[in-house]
């Protein structure tokens, strides 16, 4: 139940229109829902903006599907699953026929409500093999209602081709960077821009990348200021944070300008 849910619940109540009973019944789930292998927070929409999202990975198909079930019964907001394999994908589908499928960042999504779009987020790749992450992270974001750009396959091993794009780079109000080997990329473009950078390091790379590790330690010294990092390959995590990001940078821009006394009230 989101905000607008429980004010138009409230304003039934007041109009007599709806018995305090019934309104009870509605509400029952309105905190949380114990299904004895997960309690599934039915609040978070209402605090965050966004129902609570399905981290797939470790879960049975029948255990995220019924969860997403629930989910759809007790919101009204876009649904997310990250980590899922095709097997879930196959359960969800029957039961769910809205549900698409993401086969590279293996996510299911499932769209009720148009997105704002409001705010544009870049997430840049260093290579091919770091596209499942960079998927993850720009799904999350359209999903939370950010216009997102890709820019693919532009690490440092061929830099020109990042150079090529700084037209997009400067459009956006955040930018999410996913590397793995040595993870130099975030540090390029957090010293080419003035927007917040979120850097992703991926677990691509031979033997001493160490699974993600190398990228990591790279990321979080970068000399770049503006530069955050987020676990490796975590790209929900990072378009996570790039919507929060930029849906405050939008807000703000549309919002009223102020003037030039409330500006400098001394």
């Amino acid at each position: 139940m989101n905000g607008q849910q429980l004010l138009h619940l409230l304003q039934q109540i007041s109009r007599r229109e709806l018995e305090p009973e019934a309104a009870l019944e509605q509400l029952k789930y309105f905190d949380q829902e114990d299904l004895g292998f997960a309690v599934i927070d039915h609040h978070r929409e209402l605090r965050k903006g966004f129902p609570e999202v399905i981290y797939g990975a470790g879960k049975t198909p029948e255990q995220t599907l019924k969860i997403m079930e629930r989910l759809f019964k007790h919101s009204q907001g876009n649904i997310m699953a990250t980590r899922c394999c095709q097997e879930t994908w196959q359960l969800v589908s029957e039961a769910l026929p809205l549900a698409q499928y993401h086969q590279e960042a293996k996510m299911i999504t499932l769209r009720r409500q148009p997105s704002p779009e409001r705010g544009r987020v870049l997430v840049a790749c260093a290579g091919t093999s770091d596209l499942p992450v960079a998927e993850e992270a720009a799904l999350t974001a359209q999903m939370l209602g950010s216009q997102t750009d890709r820019l693919y396959d532009v690490g440092v091993a061929g830099i020109h081709r990042l150079f090529s794009a700084m037209d997009r780079l400067v459009a956006a109000n955040v930018i999410v960077v996913v590397a793995g080997m040595e993870g130099a990329l975030p540090s390029v473009i957090g010293g080419l821009v003035d927007k917040p950078v979120i850097a992703v390091p991926t677990s691509i790379g031979y033997g001493a990348s160490f699974k993600g590790l190398a990228a990591l330690l790279g990321m979080l010294n970068s000399c770049s200021s503006g530069v955050t990092v987020v676990n490796i390959d975590n790209g929900f995590g990072a378009g996570y944070a790039a919507a929060n990001i930029n849906r405050l940078i939008a807000e703000a821009g549309a919002g009223t300008k102020l003037s030039n006394s409330e500006k400098n009230p001394c």
